[in-house]
């Protein structure tokens, strides 16, 4: 061992010793003068332009068994709520502009290895909180592939398919809310097991 060494192993033997004396002596508790403020400032400054944008109440949706048939089983759940918020001003928004929200799904994959389920089988029926001005419109219902009484409108959620859209965005400004009851429907000899598919949501302009 060199002397180096040595020496930084004294200082550290040394180090030790001090910290257990003082882990061992009881703390003062009285206050050594006054004590020290620190203000904490921030600037937070007008926003000079407003913008158009989505948010969505969570990341998932849970669908569970009801309304099932002898040949169909179907399960149902709800999409979290989708908010719209505009806070352009009138000028700021490009003539003949309108917003819309649309949604497609992935397949439905098992997580034991089961043969995958399409977006097909996989519907919704859209809902709006509306104000009663009719700037925004709800999407149609999309019904599961199997739903054969909804012909043609049983394409599911396969392709992108409309959730709500504002007529024109400057009757649009403000927040609003959409969401959709979700259904899928799969033959009654499906393999049993857990299934994810991911609903996509977008807005466009």
């Amino acid at each position: 061992m060199n002397r180096g060494t040595v020496k930084r192993a004294s200082v550290a033997a040394v180090g030790g010793a001090m910290l257990a004396g003082v882990a061992g002596a009881a703390f003062a508790q009285d206050q050594v003068g006054s004590g020290s403020d620190v203000d904490v400032n921030v600037a937070i400054e007008d926003i000079d332009e407003g913008v158009l944008a989505m948010s969505v109440d969570g990341t998932t949706a849970t669908l569970v068994e009801d309304g099932s048939t002898g040949t169909v089983r179907q399960f149902t759940g709800e999409l979290p709520t989708v908010t719209v918020t505009d806070t352009r001003a009138a000028d700021e928004i490009p003539d003949g502009a309108f917003w819309w929200v649309e949604g497609t799904a992935s397949s439905f994959t098992g997580d034991a290895g089961q043969d995958p389920i399409g977006a097909e089988n996989l519907g919704w029926s859209p809902t709006l909180a509306d104000d009663g001005s009719g700037a925004v419109a709800v999407g149609p219902d999309v019904a599961p592939a199997l739903d054969a009484d909804e012909a043609p409108n049983n394409v599911g959620l396969q392709g992108r398919e409309l959730l709500a859209m504002a007529l024109t965005s400057d009757d649009a400004i403000g927040t609003w809310e959409a969401g959709a009851e979700l259904t899928l429907q799969v033959p009654a000899g499906t393999e049993p097991g857990n299934y994810t598919s991911t609903i996509t949501l977008s807005l466009f302009e």
